[in-house]
């Protein structure tokens, strides 16, 4: 007897999904709680894991087709052996040529995979398939792709016409789910909502005079290394608790004031940048929010966040010092009102006591929901940020 294999239940926050890939075909055979089949969603892409033994015997939604919630996606044969299962459907017989082409690696690639190499022409004999038994996943379409300049192809039957001297050549790919949602939310962002940025410098040379004396310490007892991110979550929290309109959201007529401080960052992913969230940070030392957020990055680099793990977060910190950016205006991830924005750590002339001296300066912006935020709260923010970076004593002290 058939059992149905269901999509997951989506939480509130995500409507639907979309089959990525599927990890078996009809009639292969599978373990308890091994991959059966990616499904993409706005935010993460979630593994459903056989929930018995079994043989997979139909594929009811195909690579590319959409889901919800509890959608039935396929069914399986419990406790089948693969030379049990039925086939999906009775072989016709053919002419012996027609047999012979049919054995191309082509055909056993998935429509989704298929219309991909079609559509960009290339010859799937040079992709290196991950899946089982070498199957070529779209993922491995893709990274062809992208690679596909800097690689030199082997020789084909084949091969495509060399683009002439002057032409202009142009390559197109399906934006995926999460970049199509990030990209309706920035300009959700920017259109509903009253955004403004302010900005103002920091000296980072005492945060870095600290860092250096005692990273080493710091990492051997707690086993992270001490980063900048910690001082800067830190520091925000204590400037959230002094300006709580800044942790704040609004909901219809309503301000929603929090009592607590989830401070979403922001961290790269093959995917795209996501921001997983860290909860109660005002309970959380240096050494757990550099924990978490080391945590938070193998797990967006593995493709392993949860919905769970993006969801919610009063107040966002983002780094893009990290890939050189020296001054930005990011923008704010509704239903929050505020971003702070971190940037290079750069040596510049500064003026102090009457001289000139060279200090390492970062540029800091925040980014906030002028609806609800005043200006002068704002700034005030951000000047405490400042304060607590300039003389980190005072995040140990509670200052």
């Amino acid at each position: 007897m058939a059992t149905e294999i269901k999509a997951p239940t989506f939480p509130e926050s995500v409507a639907d999904g979309t089959i990525a890939t599927w990890h078996k075909k009809p009639g292969e055979a599978f373990s308890r709680d091994e991959l059966i089949v990616d499904i993409e969603t706005d935010k993460v892409v979630i593994e459903v894991v056989a929930p018995e033994d079994g043989v997979l015997s139909t594929i009811v939604k195909d690579e590319g087709e959409t889901v919800l919630s509890e959608e039935v996606i396929g069914n399986f044969e419990a406790g089948a052996s693969a030379a049990a299962a039925p086939a999906e459907a009775p072989a016709a017989e053919v002419p012996a040529t027609e047999a012979a082409s049919d054995d191309s690696s082509n055909s056993v690639l998935s429509p989704a995979v298929r219309k991909m190499v079609n559509e960009y022409g290339i010859n799937a004999d040079l992709i290196q398939g991950t899946g089982k038994n070498g199957r070529i996943l779209k993922e491995d379409v893709q990274a062809f792709i992208e690679n596909r300049s800097n690689q030199k192809a082997t020789p084909s039957a084949a091969p495509a016409p060399a683009a002439a001297q002057g032409e202009r050549v142009e390559r197109r790919e399906p934006m995926t789910r999460l970049r199509a949602k990030i990209a309706n939310r920035l300009v959700e962002a920017q259109q509903n909502m009253a955004m403004l940025t302010t900005f103002n410098e920091v000296n980072m040379k005492p945060v870095m005079q600290l860092r250096s004396k005692y990273k080493d310490d710091f990492e051997k007892k707690h086993d992270v290394r001490l980063g900048f991110m910690s001082f800067f979550v830190r520091a925000a929290v204590e400037a959230l608790k002094a300006f709580p309109a800044v942790n704040a959201s609004i909901d219809g007529n309503d301000i929603v004031y929090h009592s607590y401080q989830d401070v979403g960052v922001a961290v790269s992913s093959p995917r795209g940048l996501v921001v997983p969230v860290l909860r109660n940070v005002d309970d959380m030392s240096l050494a757990q929010i550099e924990g978490g957020i080391r945590e938070y990055g193998v797990k967006a680099r593995d493709g392993k966040l949860s919905i769970d793990d993006m969801t919610g977060g009063t107040f966002t910190v983002s780094n893009g010092g990290v890939f050189g950016s020296l001054m930005s205006t990011p923008i704010v991830n509704p239903p929050q009102t505020a971003i702070l924005g971190m940037h290079k750590i750069q040596d510049r002339p500064m003026a102090v006591d009457g001289e000139v001296v060279i200090l390492p300066m970062m540029y800091l912006a925040l980014s906030y929901d002028h609806r609800l935020i005043d200006g002068k709260e704002a700034v005030g923010f951000l000047v405490k940020i400042k304060e607590l970076l300039e003389e980190p004593e005072r995040l140990i002290l509670g200052l």
